[in-house]
């Protein structure tokens, strides 16, 4: 299937590379490194254009942020997440925490090998670093909390995570049993994929509430609210990257060339004194 596809994409290059130079191999992910490395060696040169990739994900929030189990919940709800795939094209392979998730799990399924297939080094180096943005989609926010209590289900992708979702009654309801608007979940997710792998373009690809109401006119403010809201957390994350660069840049910067010019003046005060 990775070569049929990677056959597809390059048909797409070749007729439409003149016009697109924005590309998004899957908004969910198969085959995505081989037709970044086609347009790569073949089109990238003429055509000039951006191969990335999208993947969708919902914030995780501890339950308990002074509890370490809630924490490490978290961490790994978004790792099972956004880092099963997107933690391979920026760091070569799967999460640490799925492969040791995993890889015990299927001990105690009495399996010989691992569920999580393995790469070789060959396909760590071919995947690593095949993206020129990332596309992220994202809709809401859940707490995460340490499951306590066995699972009744056999091998699957909930019973690895071990961990439990819940929500907030308190935030708006749109209508869909799994929608809920918490604008500040999205901030902390973008700010999240920025400090995981290495500050990366961000495309937002996609977000947005649900139908809610049968209308036959206009009437979806709680669209509007869940828009300006989440919107409005986004357009402070640069801010945050802005003023980290600040802290780490400019002040040191500053107080260097302060300790320079208090060196130079008392330089000049010894000279005139002397």
């Amino acid at each position: 299937m990775a070569n049929y596809f990677s056959d597809y994409a390059n048909l797409c290059f070749e007729a439409f590379g003149d016009r697109v130079k924005h590309w998004i191999t899957f908004s969910d992910p198969r085959a995505h490194a081989q037709a970044w490395h086609s347009y790569n060696s073949t089109w990238r040169s003429e055509q000039r254009g951006l191969v990335g990739i999208s993947l969708n994900c919902d914030w995780g929030e501890p339950m308990d942020i002074r509890s370490p189990k809630d924490i490490e919940a978290a961490e790994r709800y978004l790792q099972f997440c956004l880092g099963w795939f997107a933690n391979p094209i920026y760091a070569g392979d799967y999460p640490q925490v799925m492969k040791d998730r995993i890889g015990k799990k299927s001990a105690e399924q009495g399996l010989d090998m691992s569920r999580l297939p393995v790469f070789s080094l060959q396909e760590k180096s071919y995947i690593k670093g095949t993206s020129d943005f990332l596309g992220l989609g994202h809709f809401t926010t859940r707490y995460i909390t340490e499951r306590n209590y066995p699972s009744r289900q056999g091998p699957s992708y909930q019973n690895d995570r071990d961990l439990v979702e819940l929500v907030d009654p308190n935030w708006p309801d749109l209508g869909s049993t799994w929608l809920r608007s918490v604008p500040w979940g999205f901030r902390r997710l973008l700010h999240f994929a920025q400090t995981q792998y290495g500050n990366p373009p961000i495309y937002v690809t996609e977000n947005g509430a649900s139908q809610k109401l049968h209308c036959t006119q206009l009437c979806d403010e709680w669209r509007i609210q869940y828009l300006k809201g989440y919107i409005n957390e986004m357009l402070k994350e640069p801010l945050l990257s802005h003023m980290q660069m600040v802290t780490e840049i400019v002040v040191p910067t500053v107080c260097t060339l302060c300790i320079l010019i208090s060196a130079v003046l008392l330089m000049l005060l010894l000279q005139t004194q002397s």
